[in-house]
């Protein structure tokens, strides 16, 4: 059983050495833990710092393209490398390092696919009122849109199975925390959560410039992956409400016209009647992304397979080069 660790990093020369430290390299159930950060275009030494430390494996980004997008990336290699488990943590040193074998126990126990850390932002101190309400709003969003109770959706501490890494796929530029969680829900996968230590504030968060801007992002991101998993409800929902809307001034213009006065409310008939013809496209525009949703199944279920294809290649021509490696220096000795 392998385990390997991965650090999104972004300018974090400061922080790595002792996020680092605390990843313990021994835990029960693993036979082997590693480490691969993800260095997405840092301007410092990051990575100088990261092969000092003796850090395993390294990404390397030649420009920034955001944390959902090296998240992903570190997920791929760490699938190339041969990881039964991937554990994410931030590299600010937020989460608590030492937690990580409670943190994947659910997933040794084969309880879990997927392990999210709770925080418990309640309790942390130098977590802003704003903060912890955003929190708590977000997860109870988050919980009704992808059916997944975890109190702490936004939390970047988490453990991955082989098997649901290779079924997530993130498309947001943003952050992958909250569109991980509504995939993982709407693919049936069973999600847990852990208690987790959280350590002392080392800097600003660098995901986001402004709480609005925060919201705006998240917002957009829980609504586009929830259309591209239920695109039937969210688009027939829309054109319910346009169309019950159309009805009110239908009803006025049909009340005039019995009234003798219908000349006198033709606005309330050209406006009712547009809401309710474009309500009936919506429903149309519905419709087709619940086809193109299912065709959406199908390439998943192709990459997924394309996946699993190219890692085991990769694995043979590794063990050959291996074996070729030892044969070689057989031959010399």
């Amino acid at each position: 059983m392998k385990l390997i660790v991965q650090i999104p990093c972004f300018n974090e020369e400061d922080t790595l050495p002792q996020t680092v430290a605390d990843i313990p390299r021994q835990i029960e159930g693993i036979e082997k833990v590693e480490i691969l950060i993800i260095d997405d275009g840092s301007h410092d030494n990051t990575v100088a710092v990261a092969k000092k430390i003796g850090v395993d494996h390294i990404v390397e980004n030649t420009r920034n393209i955001g944390l959902a997008g090296s998240f992903q990336k570190g997920v791929d290699r760490c699938l190339e490398l041969g990881a039964d488990i991937i554990v994410n943590t931030d590299g600010d040193n937020q989460y608590a390092g030492g937690d990580i074998p409670a943190l994947v126990r659910p997933i040794l126990d084969g309880k879990a696919d997927v392990v999210v850390g709770d925080r418990q932002t309640s309790e942390v101190e130098h977590f802003s009122s704003t903060k912890k309400f955003l929190q708590r709003f977000g997860s109870f969003v988050v919980r009704n849109l992808s059916g997944v109770d975890i109190p702490d959706a936004v939390s970047g501490f988490r453990a991955i199975s082989r098997e649901a890494a290779l079924k997530i796929n993130i498309v947001s530029s943003f952050s992958y925390t909250i569109e991980m969680l509504i995939q993982a829900g709407k693919k049936r996968m069973a999600i847990e959560s852990v208690p987790v230590g959280v350590n002392a504030k080392t800097r600003d968060s660098r995901l986001f410039r402004s709480i609005p801007g925060f919201i705006k992002m998240s917002s957009m991101s829980m609504i586009r992956t929830y259309a591209m998993y239920q695109p039937l409800r969210v688009f027939v929902g829309i054109g319910l409400v346009l169309s019950f809307i159309g009805i009110f001034p239908l009803v006025r213009f049909v009340v005039s016209f019995a009234l003798g006065d219908g000349v006198g409310h033709i606005q309330s008939l050209v406006i009712g009647s547009s809401l309710l013809v474009i309500g009936f496209v919506t429903f149309l525009i519905g419709l087709a992304a619940d086809l193109i949703n299912f065709n959406r199944r199908l390439i998943e279920r192709t990459l997924e397979s394309t996946r699993r294809i190219e890692l085991h290649l990769n694995r043979l021509e590794h063990d050959e080069e291996n074996r070729s490696f030892k044969i070689r220096q057989s031959d010399r000795g």
